[in-house]
């Protein structure tokens, strides 16, 4: 990810050419944040950030031939990645989880502030969970709701399953994660030092091989079983 003293490197991906302005409008007003290239599909995509190496990508959902979902799929398949924020006209879209299970770091409505694209923008570069765990909740219930089908089961056995995997104070870390709480948080009710929860992050990650911290949220929510979303606060 970017230092705070470099300038967070943008890559905007949207097929309409008049958001690929906005956007680049809107983030060319951050005196910290260069624009480094533009895409109109996902397979473009992969391609400009691949070549460009972006700290940050503006990824749309739906798109024509690869959509951003296998675009954000692709680039977490080809090692270290960009942090990729979705775009998205629905709050409360299955695309959206969809993304953020392939490790997506978070979600943007397109018609968020300027204000309030540039101050994500700026988290998701320096590492920082964009989501909290209200939003994750509540998308997982919407798109759950109704859902007692073989696929769903068969996900929330996956996530049991990798956490299983841990050690109890491993999986002290991974609930407070999925809680929302921060790293000097999690260090105080713990009673371990920040850089210790950095470190066991760091390894849970790993072990249960999720991109970052809100796909680790996600699989501790869904491990809850079919009404976990519903009863997770």
């Amino acid at each position: 990810m970017a230092a705070v003293a470099d300038l967070i490197r943008v890559l905007v991906v949207d097929d309409d050419p008049l958001v690929r302005a906005g956007l680049a409008l809107i983030l060319g007003a951050g005196p910290d944040i260069d624009v480094v290239g533009e895409a109109a599909d996902g397979a473009s995509a992969v391609h400009a950030a691949r070549r460009l190496k972006p700290d940050v990508v503006l990824m749309d959902i739906r798109m024509p031939g690869v959509d951003g979902l296998a675009a954000t799929e692709r680039l977490r398949a080809a090692g270290p990645a960009p942090a990729v924020v979705v775009l998205t006209t629905f709050d409360t879209d299955e695309y959206v989880l969809r993304a953020l299970r392939l490790g997506a770091n978070g979600f943007l409505l397109k018609d968020t502030p300027p204000a309030e694209i540039l101050a994500a923008v700026r988290r998701v570069a320096a590492g920082e969970q964009m989501l909290s765990p209200a939003v994750v909740t509540r998308l997982i219930a919407h798109v759950v709701r109704d859902d007692d089908s073989a696929e769903r089961r068969q996900r929330v056995a996956r996530c049991r399953a990798a956490l299983a995997t841990l050690t109890e104070r491993e999986r002290d870390v991974a609930v407070a994660v999925g809680e929302g709480r921060s790293n000097a948080d999690i260090a105080g009710a713990l009673h371990m030092s920040v850089a210790t929860v950095k470190t066991y992050v760091s390894r849970i990650l790993a072990k249960v091989d999720c991109a970052n911290r809100v796909q680790l949220a996600i699989l501790v929510h869904e491990a809850d079983g079919p009404t976990g979303a519903d009863r997770i606060g």
